[in-house]
């Protein structure tokens, strides 16, 4: 569970902070960078997983394009002089792991602060484009005792707080020093005192050091990679969403909705259920929240002969159609119904405008689906409460006025010096007076101040009128 991100020099985040809780809506105009926050958390999860220059080649650029152009990724990026992104995560990781081989890996502690620094050095001889390089990285536990006014979302102290916080540390796990003038990135082993740290030159290295970490040797380490490698981008597109899946395809569903069939076979027949009927009654009540769908029931067809899987519904009148003939935005709220019923997918799940194809009388629904796949707080994750957590972005004024206040944040450009002493334009994002990020202190904003954004743009027509 990511509680908090810092994020200083990475497009247009400049001395950027928030808070996060299990849900959080954020809203503002187009063009304020909302979409950078995502990228900002999809980059830290790439980086966990590949190579700093893999990781900067599969985030968005500044105009929305894959280019693979370190530059992109900077505030500063075209303009002379240094250049430098500075990121902080603040977690809470899973309690128990597996590492590469498959062997239980258990941190020390559950509560911690990751730092990252990178640099560009622009390309040298045959080099066409310059490189990312690894300025510092650090990673060091929070203090349990600092929790009650750290994770300020409203929870249950004893059920949940309790439930997801374990352990203590002294040091660090991970720590920067400088030797000779460059910058060594060293991994201190679990329990401190064991064993002497192991040292490397951080310019030289291809990758930050968590993604190098693969076995239980450094369990606490490899907690975060996991933790990090969970979290998710979802961008739910309607081919792959109708796609049918092989007996031999993966059983998980992709970022982008394929393998939904198997997914949802997988959910239905697993050890835990004792009638996949169940899981398919479940997933046909929610569907028929949204207006106008008249699903009577629906399941997962078999087909020996070509070894397909694929959801089929019935309608109240009888007929019997595939999934793939219902419309995008329906598709994409039976993929999230889908995603609800699966204890297996944890973690932080990013979701663009999830009100996009979905009609103005079944956003309330949409609403409310989102919210329930965040993990309930009240209580302790479990099976039937996975630790799963959900920022969406929205320009809908609809979809403000749904949300509850306390999960919003209002997105907004300011006026920043950057640290070449240029004023820009960078994001930020304001609580509504009297939430519990409020009360943290900092700008937020009132009814008033929003109320602009929440009524209809004058000239709006209300009506239709019919000669």
């Amino acid at each position: 569970m990511l509680t908090r991100l810092e994020v200083d020099g990475f497009k247009n985040l400049l001395d950027f902070q928030v808070e996060l809780g299990p849900f959080t809506c954020i809203a503002g105009e187009n063009g304020t960078g909302k979409s950078n926050v995502f990228d900002a958390i999809q980059f830290l999860s790439l980086l966990a997983d590949r190579s700093l220059m893999e990781a900067a080649q599969e985030v968005r650029g500044v105009h929305g394009e894959r280019l693979g152009e370190p530059r992109d990724l900077f505030w500063n990026g075209y303009a002379p002089g240094d250049r430098r992104m500075r990121f902080a995560a603040e977690m809470i990781v899973p309690k128990d792991v597996q590492d590469d081989f498959g062997r239980p890996a258990k941190p020390t502690t559950s509560y911690l602060r990751y730092e990252l620094e990178l640099g560009y050095l622009p390309p040298a001889g045959a080099e066409k484009i310059g490189r990312l390089t690894l300025l510092a990285e650090n990673l060091r536990h929070i203090k349990l005792g600092d929790a009650v006014t750290r994770l300020r979302f409203p929870h249950s102290a004893a059920k949940f707080r309790k439930s997801v916080l374990s352990g203590h540390r002294g040091t660090a796990f991970i720590s920067t020093t400088v030797e000779d003038g460059q910058p060594v990135i060293s991994i201190h082993q679990d329990g401190g005192s064991r064993g002497q740290p192991k040292k490397s030159a951080a310019s030289r290295a291809p990758a930050t050091v968590v993604s190098t970490v693969t076995s239980s040797a450094e369990p606490t380490v490899l907690a975060v990679r996991r933790e990090m490698q969970s979290w998710r981008r979802l961008a739910l597109e309607p081919s792959a969403l109708r796609t049918a899946d092989r007996y031999v395809d993966p059983r998980e569903m992709e970022s982008n909705g394929r393998h939904l069939p198997a997914t949802l076979f997988r959910i239905a027949n697993n050890d835990f259920e004792q009638d996949p009927a169940r899981v398919y009654s479940r997933v046909t009540g929610r569907l028929a929240d949204l207006a106008g769908v008249t699903v009577r029931d629906l399941s997962v067809q078999e087909d020996d002969v070509r070894e397909l899987l694929t959801v089929q519904l019935r309608e109240a009148s009888g007929l019997t159609l595939p999934a793939r003939s219902l419309s995008e935005g329906t598709l994409r709220f039976l993929a999230l119904c889908v995603l609800l019923e699966d204890p297996d997918v944890q973690g932080l799940l990013c979701m663009e405008e999830p009100e996009n194809g979905i009609h103005p009388a079944n956003l309330g629904a949409m609403v409310d689906l989102v919210k329930d796949l965040a993990v309930d707080v009240t209580d302790a994750p479990g099976r039937d409460n996975p630790f799963r957590q959900v920022i969406v972005n929205t320009h809908s004024p609809a979809i403000v006025q749904l949300v509850d206040p306390d999960d919003l944040l209002f997105a907004d450009t300011v006026l920043r010096r950057g640290p070449d002493g240029e004023l820009t334009r960078a994001l930020q994002l304001h609580p509504l007076a009297g939430t519990w990020r409020a009360k943290g202190g900092g700008i937020s904003v009132t009814r008033a101040d929003i109320l602009p954004y929440l009524t209809t743009p004058p000239g709006a027509q209300l009506s239709v009128e019919i000669a």
